[in-house]
Formats: structure tokens, C-alpha cells, sequence
């Protein structure tokens, strides 16, 4: 079943005096008078978003040269954080030490951005080939872990101790995946999350359709039944407890998905669309709603395209 949500008028949020947050008693929690529809800068090109939700910032990172844009939820307003390095940013990931890791795409490597300044803290090649797109990742049991869409591989880079602190590029490890996912032409792995009992990896294959749990430490993945249900387009991956939001890019739907408590099993509650969504990436929650950005991949770019990220209700 597939749900149309309503297209909901843009709505204006109160002003920000200094980029201050608002007063508590102004702005409900849900975030449910933010702005619906926020701009992204003129040929941007976005894929990966992350937020940091107690400042209610979201970060948007550019595929075509990979600076990231940081934005007031409450407001829409942004600036550029830090300037790309002329490759890819992909999937993004905000950890406690405000940090943002950010997925490195045809380039086969990472990089650790430091929220405050903008810096970069830290960067690893990953991936040892160029037949490489390091798509995405997400942040469990101390480590990142990334998703490779050419190569059959899952990159690990372990974090140390309780400050955080960052490994050296010979630390980066690299788990060969096995048992049901095959790779085959196209976008292969790309979204990643964790089952809801937090022992295993989910990975969905976009070319496919499949949605695999990951053992992290042996890499043989094995297909989540859905009750022959599929995920073609599958993109960015959201689980809150034993739901999984699942974005089908090109058919401009967020698929929502119970799961077991292993990810071994789950059932397609329903599908909903919205007349904004344009081709959208990855998705993060903030209060009662998805955010995603509008990758427009069937839009021809130019530096002039004009991009944007949507907000949705969560179904």
C-alpha cells in the first residue's frame, strides 16, 4: 500500500536572535512548525544528511566536490561548514564528540570533521582498489562501519576508549561479505543500520532490492525475509527500535518496516510518497518527522540545478 501524505503548507518558524536556539516554550518539540521544505545552495548535489538534534542542525554533504552545508532546522538558513575536497560526500553519521564521519564515494576513503570548527580531525583510504563507492555507514560497538557499493566489503574503523579517540589508517579493517548478497552491475550495498537487538548489521542492496543482516564479525549476510516484499531503489536506511524506515530513491518512497528483534524477519507496513520529494538520498529523523535530501538523479546537473531537502510526517 502506498500512502500519498498531503502536501502540508511551508510553514515559517520564529526568528533566531544570533543563531541562538528558541525559546523552549515558542517551538514545540516535534519540530512540527520548521520549515517543511528547506533550500540547499544552487548545484549542490546533495546525498547524505545528519542531525544533531539538541541544536536542531541538520548536515547535508555534496557528492559532486564534498563540502558540507549546515542548516537551522528552525529557520531553514545555512552556510557552508567546511569546504569540499573536489570528490564525493556521501553518507554522514554525528558521533557524542561532535564529529561528523563522512562517506568518501568514489574517492574509497573517509574523513572526521570537526563540528565546531569545520576541520578535518582525521582521514583513511578504505577501500584498496579503484572499483570503489564508499556510500554510507553507521556508528555501533565503537567502530564506523561503511558500505562499499562496487566492491563486496564492509570497511570497519574502530574508535578507541571512552574519549573517542581515533585510530591510525593502519587500524582501518576490511570484512569481505559472503552467504546471500551477491553483487551484480549497479548500485549494490548502500544504505546501513543495526537490527533492533544491536547484534547485527542491516545493509540493503539497491540494484536488488534486498535487505541483508550482516554478522560483523565473520561479513556472511544472510536476506531479511520480508514476505517476498522488495526494496528496489533502497537508499538510506533509519531504525528506531523495531522500526525501519527505508528510503526507495527513484520511486520517491519511504518504505516502513517492523522488524523482529533479530532483523531476520520483517513485514512492509506501508509505503508513502509526497508530492515534494524529488528522487530523495538518505533520511534522519528529527521529532515527529524525516528529513531527506532531494538527490534528483534523473535531473540532468548544472551549477545552477536548484536542490533542496524535504520534511515529511513519520508514517
Amino acid at each position: 500500500m502506498v500512502r500519498r501524505l498531503a502536501a502540508l503548507p511551508i510553514l515559517v518558524a520564529f526568528a533566531l536572535t544570533n543563531g541562538a536556539p528558541a525559546n523552549a516554550d515558542s517551538e514545540p518539540d516535534d519540530g512540527s512548525t520548521f520549515p517543511r521544505s528547506i533550500a540547499l545552495p544552487a548545484g549542490f548535489q546533495p546525498e547524505g544528511i545528519a542531525i544533531a538534534p539538541i541544536e536542531a542542525l541538520a548536515y547535508f554533504g555534496s557528492r559532486v566536490e564534498g563540502s558540507i552545508y549546515r542548516v537551522n532546522l528552525r529557520t531553514g538558513e545555512g552556510s557552508i561548514l567546511t569546504v569540499g575536497p573536489g570528490t564525493g560526500s556521501n553518507g554522514l553519521k554525528i558521533d557524542p564528540f561532535q564529529r561528523l564521519f563522512v562517506a568518501g564515494a568514489a574517492a574509497g576513503n573517509a574523513r572526521i570533521i570537526d563540528l565546531r570548527t569545520g576541520a578535518i580531525l582525521q582521514s583513511y583510504q578504505l577501500a584498496t582498489t579503484a572499483n570503489t563507492f564508499v556510500n554510507d555507514l553507521i556508528l555501533a560497538w565503537g567502530a564506523a562501519w561503511f558500505t562499499d557499493s562496487s566492491t563486496p566489503v564492509l570497511y570497519k574503523i574502530p574508535l578507541f576508549g571512552r574519549d573517542g579517540g581515533l585510530p591510525t589508517q593502519d587500524d582501518v579493517e576490511r570484512l569481505p561479505l559472503s552467504g546471500d548478497i551477491v553483487f551484480g552491475p549497479g548500485v549494490n550495498s548502500n544504505g546501513i543500520t543495526t537490527t533492533p537487538d544491536e547484534r547485527s548489521l542491516l545493509v540493503v542492496q539497491s540494484n536488488t532490492g534486498g535487505l541483508f543482516r550482516v554478522d560483523p564479525a565473520t561479513g556472511v549476510a544472510r536476506a531479511v525475509d520480508l514476505g517476498g516484499e522488495l526494496l528496489p531503489g533502497g537508499d538510506g536506511l533509519l531504525r528506531e527500535g523495531h522500526t525501519l524506515f527505508a528510503v526507495q530513491n527513484r520511486s520517491n518512497l519511504v518504505a516502513k518496516i517492523e522488524l523482529d528483534d533479530q532483523g531476520a524477519t520483517g513485514t512492509v507496513i506501508e509505503r508513502v510518497t509526497d508530492p515534494l520529494l524529488d528522487v530523495p538520498a538518505t533520511v534522519a529523523a528529527f521529532g515527529n518527522r524525516l528529513y531527506m535530501p532531494n538527490a534528483r538523479f534523473t535531473t540532468a546537473p548544472t551549477p545552477t540545478t536548484p536542490y533542496d531537502a524535504i520534511a515529511i510526517d513519520k508514517p
